[in-house]
């Protein structure tokens, strides 16, 4: 009987959303899940893009399954060194500005030297700018504060920053004695976390699956090209483990695991995702279906890109997408259960 262990997966979340990776600026955590893979003892190969695929063989190796998650998260590069020596930004991903207004962060310099700073309206300071709670936030007026003495652009590049540098935000991770869990990129960390776990869990048991499957952690879903190549050719079924979006009109939330039916791409494989939710009802797994109006996955790049396999999306619930973010574990939980369930499950014919 599988059981999900929440210690296990939550500490592993941590290292992830500690381990700074803007899309294009990966390779420190996908180090994380290389170790983790070899440390578990699967095979895995490495993209030309730095995704990584680790692959579990099955009774049957005809009919593969793929499994997804992201690594890749919002952030920033320096667009712009400003006269008075603070920088200007160039959004990574889709989030708000104001949904980083006030947050530290680091400048990731090309020498590997690390620099602090914090993200601000120009127009903070509340006795000097009469506009300082109505003005646009904006590419213009949102820069970075660099913790250095400096007050003119040359000071800054002394530092060895310069544009195109990468700027990452703090993830601020917390477990709360009631079981949420705050942080930054939730967003598709916690569905790594999981894919990662999963994996032990199956070598640690000794489990046989029915079908050989791979675990694909991407690493530039975040601007649309994540898993969309490099997917086997015998791969029949394409799940994507990622978020569920929750808000008004929507009926994810964060306690259950949530099954997308569509999203901007288009619906989803409707045997296949009838054959997530039958899963669901049959173990008693706590789920949610529902639609995302503006969202996208690896599971819709692939599909793009041509790729002939059935393809179906779920995840955790997670609050305040791109911004502050938040889930339970007991999301996280009912996840693990239908992914355990859904890759020891017989294919669709």
């Amino acid at each position: 009987m599988y059981q999900f262990n929440e210690e296990r997966t939550t500490g592993l979340l941590k290292r992830l959303v500690e381990t700074p990776s803007p899309s294009g600026f990966t390779e420190k955590v996908m180090k994380v899940i290389s170790n983790e893979f070899e440390d578990i003892g699967v095979p895995y190969k490495k993209t030309n893009k730095g995704a990584i695929i680790a692959t579990v063989k099955g009774k049957d190796d005809s009919r593969h399954r793929l499994l997804t998650a992201h690594t890749d998260t919002l952030g920033a590069m320096v667009k712009e060194i400003k006269s008075n020596g603070r920088l200007k930004l160039a959004m990574i991903g889709g989030f708000n500005w104001n949904a980083v207004e006030g947050e530290y962060c680091h400048i990731h310099t090309a020498s590997g030297k690390e620099v602090r700073g914090t993200i601000l309206m120009h127009q903070t300071t509340v006795h000097v700018y009469r506009n300082a709670g109505t003005a646009e936030r904006n590419a213009d007026n949102i820069e970075v504060r660099i913790d250095e003495k400096v007050k003119n652009a040359a000071e800054t590049k002394a530092l060895g920053i310069e544009v195109g540098d990468f700027v990452s935000f703090d993830p601020r991770f917390e477990v709360t004695p009631s079981g949420f869990i705050k942080s930054r990129h939730l967003d598709d960390k916690a569905s790594t976390a999981l894919l990662v776990d999963l994996v032990r869990s199956v070598k640690e048991n000794v489990i046989e699956l029915p079908h050989t499957t791979h675990f694909y952690i991407s690493n530039n879903e975040e601007i649309g090209y994540g898993g969309n190549s490099n997917v086997p050719a015998e791969t029949v079924e394409y799940i994507a483990v990622d978020m569920g979006a929750i808000g008004d009109g929507q009926t994810s939330d964060e306690y259950t695991v949530s099954i997308c039916a569509k999203d901007s791409s288009g619906p989803y494989h409707y045997a296949l995702t009838r054959h997530l939710t039958g899963l669901c009802e049959k173990g008693s797994i706590p789920f949610k279906l529902d639609i995302y109006p503006y969202y996208g996955s690896d599971a819709s790049a692939a599909i793009r890109a041509g790729f002939d396999v059935k393809h179906a999306l779920f995840g955790p619930g997670i609050e305040s997408s791109h911004a502050l973010e938040r889930t339970h574990v007991d999301s996280l939980k009912a996840t693990a259960l239908l992914l355990h369930s859904y890759i020891t499950s017989e294919m669709m014919d």
